[in-house]
């Protein structure tokens, strides 16, 4: 019996990055001594089993074969007579496939270290292509290591095995849940772009995503977005948001934005027009379709719906300032506001070769919202006993007053 550390922990280490979680392989154990060992069994399709001290996985060797179409459609097949060669075969990448021994010796059959050097990602074999949710990691492996000095490429070989899987269907039996993941891992990652580039490039964007990949060739507005073409803008916002840190609900948000100017129009229609309301409901399939989690859906509807009226705050009238606030139930829910207001800025900042550029809009309705917030509801309700119906305007129009001074003596106006 002999355990190595595998994957993500060696190429982390290799790379000079902090390891975050050691996974392990056990070469030459059955379950029953893994027990008798005192390891606790965890895994469902293959035997998986935790440290009982430092709780970190330990799977024994295993090979695999493939049955039926999508990730979940293999068998596996594990005894004490698998090699460490037949495990790290069936893994997704040369980096990803060294082991390191417990006196620190390197296993490297498929050449991983020399692909480290080279920044490459590579397949390690035709297995690679009977798993589709390969493409969707390595894609989201592009978003974490392409600023310098881990400015990775994927292998021309591997592209082309990645545009086979599409061709043949294999992205199409994704589960909703398992591309939702992969997606949202993605886009927390140091350059989200990356792997939205890296899913177009294969075809897979346009079978996952179909609302998004529609956005390329899409032209914008020359006067506010010298990048022109639709794509290419969504793409500088969600990296923008993922420069500031924002959290995934602001990053998904950024993301859908836009989704309304690749929506089919009329040909006398120019592509920008109207685009907040198409936005909405193709940003809404797309959450139903993925089973987005409910805080990154509104947030993303709302950013759709609205990101053009934040941009035209300034010019607003306090009446249809306070019809936004309402709108997007910034009273109960301030926060998702301001996020909104923060995804909305993204759009702003997310632009090529614009560097002088301002956008008061976020500040003056986070503010707007403090002015419309300091109206004490119950105190006009008081003055309305015994004509409840007046209640609601009422407070409505101490609002409107309280906005419309706010305004008079903003500095954003001045």
């Amino acid at each position: 019996m002999k355990t190595y550390v595998v994957g993500g922990a060696v190429r982390d280490a290799l790379l000079g990055l902090p390891v975050q979680d050691r996974d392990h392989v056990v070469i030459g154990a059955t379950p029953e001594q893994m027990l008798a060992q005192g390891f606790t069994p965890v895994g469902k399709d293959f035997p998986v089993f935790l440290h009982p001290k430092t709780h970190e996985e330990y799977a024994l060797a295993r090979t695999e074969r493939k049955t039926a179409a999508g990730y979940k459609g293999f068998v596996f097949h594990t005894d004490e007579n698998v090699t460490l060669e037949q495990d790290l075969i069936r893994r997704d990448l040369t980096i990803n496939a060294i082991a390191q021994d417990e006196n620190g010796v390197l296993t490297d059959p498929f050449h991983g270290q020399q692909d480290l050097q080279n920044r490459i990602f590579r397949h390690v074999s035709d297995a690679f292509a009977e798993d589709p949710v390969r493409i969707l990691r390595l894609a989201r492996f592009a978003a974490r290591f392409s600023l310098a000095p881990y400015d990775f490429i994927v292998a021309p070989e591997t592209m082309e095995l990645m545009r086979q899987m599409v061709v043949r269907g294999e992205v199409d039996a994704l589960v909703p849940e398992r591309v939702w993941q992969e997606l949202a891992r993605g886009m927390m990652e140091v350059l989200p772009s990356r792997m939205f580039d890296v899913l177009r490039e294969c075809g897979a964007l346009q079978r996952l995503l179909p609302e998004l990949d529609a956005l390329w060739g899409v032209p914008q507005p020359a006067k506010h977005h010298p990048e022109i073409d639709t794509g290419i803008h969504v793409m500088l916002v969600v990296d923008y948001a993922a420069r500031q840190g924002y959290s995934l609900p602001i990053r998904f948000a950024a993301l859908m934005h836009d989704l309304g100017k690749g929506a089919t129009l009329p040909d006398k229609w120019p592509s920008h027009h109207g685009h907040e309301q198409r936005g909405v409901a193709l940003v809404d399939a797309v959450c139903q379709r993925l089973k987005v989690p409910g805080d990154c859906r509104d947030l993303a509807i709302m950013t759709a719906r609205d990101h053009g009226n934040v941009g035209r705050a300034l010019e607003m009238r306090p009446a249809t300032v306070l019809e936004l606030l309402e709108r997007s139930d910034a009273f109960r829910k301030p926060q998702r506001f301001l996020d909104m207001l923060k995804a909305a800025e993204c759009d702003c900042y997310g632009r090529a070769g614009l560097v002088d550029i301002r956008f008061p809009q976020a500040a003056y309705l986070a503010r707007a919202l403090e002015a419309a917030q300091a109206v004490n509801a119950g105190a006009v309700a008081q003055s309305y006993l015994g004509q409840p119906q007046k209640i609601a305007e009422a407070i409505r129009a101490a609002r409107v007053a309280a906005l419309r001074e706010y305004k008079d003596q903003s500095e954003f106006l001045e």
